[in-house]
């Protein structure tokens, strides 16, 4: 792990509002494959080929049963230490915004209290005609059976409610994610290539607003060269550690005559 610098301490120590981009690498470390890894006895296909509405309504039962499993897998992972320690700031800075391209619904789990959910939450479903929500037992039910999982009140199809290959995110996240990078004093990008847009643009949109702009991947990235700090480093080692500074930087400034 890289060096924390004392400025990114001091600048999350004395802000207001803190805003978090993160992407696949802070859930990988809680053991979920990201979109393009292997996935065993659906290697066979593409993710553009099954995360799309064309490919739904031509075959809903299969594509309901691939996000069955992947609902199950993160059904089966944790929280990682990076998910809680971003619980954790909020006892140090006043206001902390969490903007997600994940799906995984692990920000809500670990307890963190304002997630933007950009591409959606792969534990939900819904109707695509009455826009009910649907609970997963009955799209297990359904698979169990061989049959497309269908609505219980107006019998439309069900999907996962998350954003496919071209389908606008949802305006009100977006707004969220606008207003919450705008009026940061410190954007923190943790674990994102930061190549899918709008989400890749939040970490330069923060900057031009003021902010003092770090990422924390183990790798360079296509934000690196916009940032103010790179830390490199796994987000479940880099988070706890730099909280655990603003912390102590927070009970020396309580101390001060």
């Amino acid at each position: 792990m890289s060096t924390i610098s004392d400025t990114l301490v001091c600048r999350l120590a004395e802000a207001d509002h803190v805003a978090v981009l993160t992407g696949a690498g802070i859930s990988a470390e809680s053991g979920i494959p990201t979109f393009r890894d292997p996935d065993g006895l659906w290697d066979e296909f593409e993710p553009q080929e099954l995360a799309n509405v064309e490919a739904f309504l031509d075959n809903p039962t299969l594509v309901q049963g691939w996000y069955r499993h992947r609902r199950q897998v993160v059904e089966e992972a944790e929280p990682n230490a990076g998910h809680r320690a971003l619980k954790a700031l909020e006892a140090h800075v006043p206001s902390v915004s969490v903007v997600t391209q994940n799906v995984d619904d692990l920000h809500n789990r670990a307890g963190s209290d304002a997630v933007i959910e950009l591409h959606g939450n792969i534990t939900r479903n819904y109707c695509v005609d009455c826009e009910r929500t649907a609970a997963p037992d009955v799209v297990d039910a359904a698979i169990r059976d061989g049959a497309p999982a269908r609505c219980p009140a107006c019998d439309g199809l069900i999907r996962p409610d998350v954003v496919w290959f071209g389908e606008r995110l949802p305006p009100e996240a977006v707004e969220r994610a606008d207003a919450a990078t705008a009026r940061a004093d410190v954007l923190l990008s943790v674990g994102t290539s930061a190549v899918v847009y709008p989400a890749a643009r939040y970490p330069v949109r923060a900057r031009e607003h003021g902010a003092y702009v770090a990422e924390v991947n183990p790798d360079t990235t296509g934000v690196t060269p916009d940032v103010d700090e790179s830390i490199r480093g796994p987000a479940g080692e880099v988070l706890p550690a730099l909280v655990e500074a603003v912390g102590d930087r927070s009970e020396e400034g309580a101390g001060a005559p």
